[in-house]
This record gives C-alpha cells, structure tokens and sequence, in this order.
C-alpha cells in the first residue's frame, strides 16, 4: 500500500525536519503546502526530499482541501500530519501491518492522539481520549470547511480505527509562541461562531466519523452555554472531575492555559465582535476582521 503524506507549514525550521524524517518510513510521497515561509522551512523540505507547494494561506481546512483539489495524488491512502507532530514508531509499524488488509469499504482512519506540553505527556483531564481521521482514501471525502476544528467528511465508505501507538502533538517552541498561536486560534474560533450564529454557513456535505461527531456533540453544546461562564465550567470539570490536576506542575499550566485563558479569550472575542456589529453592521464585518489580521474570511457576511 502506498501513503502520501500532506503537511502544512508556516515557518517551521525547527518542526519541518523531525517531522519529515518520523513519516519517512511510512510515506511514499511528502507534500509540503507551504504558505510563503520566511524562514528555512522550504529548503529544508526540499533537502530531505519532500514536494513543496506555495499557497497563501486562509486557514487549514481551505489550504488542505487546495491540495487535495490541485495536486494530483494516486497513492492508496493520504496523511494529514502537522509539522509539530509525529507518529510513534509503534503507529507506523501497526499502520504498514493493518492497511494492505482493510477491506474496501474502510476509507478512513482515526488515530489517537498524545499531547506533549514542554516534553510532559498530557494524560489527565480528558485529553488522551482524543481521537483524529488523519488517513483516509483519496476521493472519499473532503475537508469540512470550518475556520477552526475542521475535520474530514467521509462521502463514502466507513472509517475506522488503528491502534498500538500514538499520533503525538510535541512543539518544540517556547511559550510566546504558543500564546501567540493561540490568540490567532481564537480569532479563528470567533469567526466560526459569529458566521454560525448568523446562519452563514451551510451544512457539511459529508459524515464525521463517530469519534469527530461525539467531540462535535460536545462543543455544539459548549457553544449554547453562556460566554465566560462556560470557560470556568469547562476548566473546573476538566482540572478536577476529569483529574487534570494529576497531571502535575507542567500539566497545571496546560490545563490553565488551555483550558482556561484559552476559552475565555475565544469568549472576549466573540463578545467584542458581537459589541461591534450591533454598533455598526453585520456587512461591514469584514472591515473588523480586517483590522484584527483576517483579510479574507470567505464568508459572505452580507446575506
């Protein structure tokens, strides 16, 4: 069975190579969607053999499914991987035994996934319960397009699960740069919301796979709750009823900043975009996410 491998990538030199050399043993083919680096990342992609491909960037599902529609891949199965991410050598090891024997209909695969947070392996608080369709069929699907948490829509077949080792999430970044990632993450979460909220976004044209629809049954649900509030219900079930605090020193700083300060800033955005439209106008909604680095959200927000 042949694998291509698509990894997205934004100045990444320090991801790019441990990312590339991990999938090595799986991947046939490596596909880097880069959006104009200005770093090493694109020559280091191509020292280690990998395709790389330019495109401005929106957000990871529109970039993924650019790929997916441009870029002609004939190999068995495709692989999203991050570039702060790699599979253990247990996961590809089960991967090379399992896919030459999954039947036809098995078109999709969810893998778990393994939090590293500054080397500390996140296992409390409900996060090593995660599942993710990272490998699916070429043709049996698209990327759900959602500005955050997309995931993909399976249009055919049925998706399973392979075990014996994880996906792993381990950024070797330092902590201004994970704050500074997530305060885009929650400009992304607040775009989401506000287009919803206003019924801009039309259904998915696909099936999420059951693990994907339960963590979507959970957040539509989050998302009914009211702002703030949620951010410390969320943090307080999290920490102690699902035992986050066993997690130790570094996994507190996780749990806070991710699943406090995280959410509530997503809350403070949403707040203040809502603030903004009821004192201009939702067609001029663009104009603010202009201004808060979104210069082109796709969304018609003039309906």
């Amino acid at each position: 069975m042949t694998v291509t491998a698509l990894i997205l990538s934004f100045n990444e030199e320090v991801h790019i190579g441990r990312c590339l050399d991990r999938i090595a043993p799986l991947a046939d083919r490596v596909i880097v969607i880069d959006s104009f680096s200005t770093d090493r990342t694109v020559e280091i992609a191509r020292d280690k053999g990998a395709e790389v491909h330019q495109h401005a960037f929106t957000n990871q599902a529109a970039q993924l499914q650019w790929a997916l529609d441009t870029i002609a891949i004939d190999s068995d199965w495709i692989i999203r991987v991050d570039c702060d991410e790699y599979l253990e050598p247990a996961l590809i090891e089960a991967l090379q035994d399992k896919l030459p024997t999954l039947p036809a209909e098995i078109t999709a695969i969810d893998l778990k996934l393994k939090v590293l947070f500054r080397g500390k392996f996140i296992r409390w608080g409900g996060y090593y319960r995660t599942w993710l369709t990272r490998l699916w069929r070429p043709g049996a699907g698209r990327m759900e397009q959602r500005w955050m948490d997309e995931r993909w829509l399976i249009t055919r077949g049925r998706p399973d699960r392979i075990t014996g080792g994880d996906l792993v999430d381990a950024s070797l970044k330092d902590i201004g740069w994970w704050v500074a990632k997530h305060n885009g993450y929650a400009t992304r979460q607040m775009v989401d919301f506000i287009a919803r909220e206003h019924g801009l976004v039309g259904a998915a044209d696909g099936d999420l796979t059951a693990s994907a629809k339960r963590g979507r049954g959970l957040r539509d649900r989050y998302s009914r709750a009211p702002l703030y509030l949620r951010a410390v219900l969320y943090f307080l079930q999290r920490y102690f009823l699902r035992l986050g605090f066993l997690d130790g020193r570094l996994g507190f700083m996780w749990h806070f900043m991710q699943g406090f300060w995280y959410f509530m800033l997503i809350d403070a955005k949403i707040d203040e975009a809502r603030t903004w439209i009821a004192a201009n106008s939702l067609e001029q909604f663009p104009q603010y996410l202009a201004s808060h680095g979104v210069a082109d959200s796709g969304i018609a927000w003039n309906r």
